[in-house]
């Protein structure tokens, strides 16, 4: 999929308020810090689309962007460490989960994790809970030019075992992105236009 048009659409906290539009959407989620907007402005080949930050918790709204003008990018505030108040990490909390259930559109949700890290439990909660209600999606590892091949081989095998030793009868989708080098763009639009594809033909 080459992508020739992004623009942003809305931010918002309501999900009933959210684009009405009978399109795909695909949601982008992780810890703080964790490399989303770097990764979404890599996929559109848009510098300034999504407002990156050295300030983790910066993300604190539920951001459309219309993409191609036939499917939705949803940047998703980040759970984990945020520099905001525990009245303000439930409030996002409940709208992070209120899309995730009532959100119609959605068709995949990613999970971004840290390739350099061990697995965070509040990830694998994350996924667990996604598994549980039966939410499609995906894991992107992220920050992948950081550490050598074997050992992004390595890692990225220690967090699906540990998927697997869990809850899991098998690994969801993956991707190993960089959004320094452009690795896994091309993996990653791929599998979006797929899912475009079917929901289009159905």
């Amino acid at each position: 999929m080459k992508i020739t048009s992004a623009e942003f659409v809305m931010s918002n906290s309501n999900v009933a308020k959210c684009p009405n539009e009978p399109l795909p959407e695909y949601a982008f989620i992780g810890r703080s810090n964790v490399g989303k907007s770097s990764l979404i402005n890599m996929l559109v080949d848009r510098k300034g689309l999504a407002k990156t930050s050295g300030r983790p918790g910066k993300t604190q709204l539920i951001n459309h962007f219309k993409i191609n003008n036939n499917w939705f990018l949803v940047d998703l505030p980040g759970y984990g460490y945020a520099r905001v108040s525990k009245k303000d990490k439930k409030v996002f909390q409940k709208y992070i989960t209120e899309y995730f259930q009532k959100r119609k559109q959605l068709v995949c949700g990613f999970v971004l994790v840290d390739i350099r890290h061990d697995p965070q439990p509040v990830d694998l909660e994350f996924m667990e809970w996604l598994g549980t209600h039966q939410i499609p999606f995906a894991i992107i590892f992220t920050k992948a030019d950081k550490l050598k091949p074997a050992i992004i081989e390595k890692q990225a095998g220690a967090y699906l075992q540990k998927l697997l030793d869990g809850a899991w009868e098998e690994v969801p989708p993956h991707f190993i992105t960089s959004s320094a080098n452009r690795t896994g763009k091309d993996e990653l639009l791929n599998y979006i236009d797929g899912i475009n594809k079917e929901f289009f033909s159905s």
